[in-house]
């Protein structure tokens, strides 16, 4: 049973809809930072992602009604309109430079997993690991970016994130494989110099 005081993210778009405004406030402060989060990792900028939250949140106003419930998880559907603006804002601002030509494959292990390794290094060293993997998100194709963000990021699932990319799952998980792989040749590429960090960086992608 629904607890009366924690009302779920549809009972508060039809409260919205009606124009309650504590229900907007609410809704905001329980998603606001997952957009942002994902708006950030998409952009690497915190004024475009501040904008495009701002954005997001706008549009949910003037069409809360639009969420339907038997389509999927709230937070998808948030993703695919932050998703939207991203891709929007990302476009006026500045064009894309891909991260590497896109011939030939390669075996790769989940992002998730790499990160996860994290815990047996210094903080000095965690903190440039996930200064590199940030960098190489951001380097990514926008179609393999957003997948990454959304699935190893924003630990949506791959039938959730189909849904924020209105695409089918399989779509999903061939970018997400491919976008795998780009990450960790560029992981593995990006510091080609002796230092402690770039030693753990090339132990940890040919592990």
């Amino acid at each position: 049973m629904t607890n009366a005081t924690t009302p779920t993210d549809a009972e508060l778009l039809r409260l919205i809809v009606a124009g309650n405004e504590p229900a907007f406030t609410a809704l905001y402060r329980r998603h606001q930072g997952f957009v942002y989060r994902f708006a950030l990792m998409m952009s690497g900028a915190a004024d475009l992602a501040e904008e495009v939250t701002q954005e997001v949140f706008l549009a949910l106003i003037r069409g809360a009604n639009r969420y339907d419930p038997a389509r999927g998880a709230f937070a998808a559907y948030l993703c695919g309109m932050a998703r939207n603006q991203v891709l929007r804002v990302l476009a006026r601002e500045r064009p894309f430079v891909p991260l590497v030509h896109e011939s030939g494959e390669s075996e790769a292990a989940p992002l998730i997993q790499l990160i996860a390794r994290e815990d047996q290094f210094s903080d000095c060293t965690r903190n440039e690991i996930s200064r590199l993997v940030r960098q190489a998100v951001l380097a990514l194709p926008a179609h393999y970016r957003e997948v990454v963000v959304l699935c190893d990021f924003q630990e949506l699932s791959h039938a959730e994130a189909a849904l924020a990319l209105d695409c089918p799952a399989g779509t999903v998980n061939s970018r997400l494989r491919r976008g795998h792989a780009l990450l960790l040749k560029k992981l593995c590429l990006m510091n080609g110099s002796d230092s402690e960090a770039a030693k753990t960086q090339r132990t940890t992608c040919f592990a």
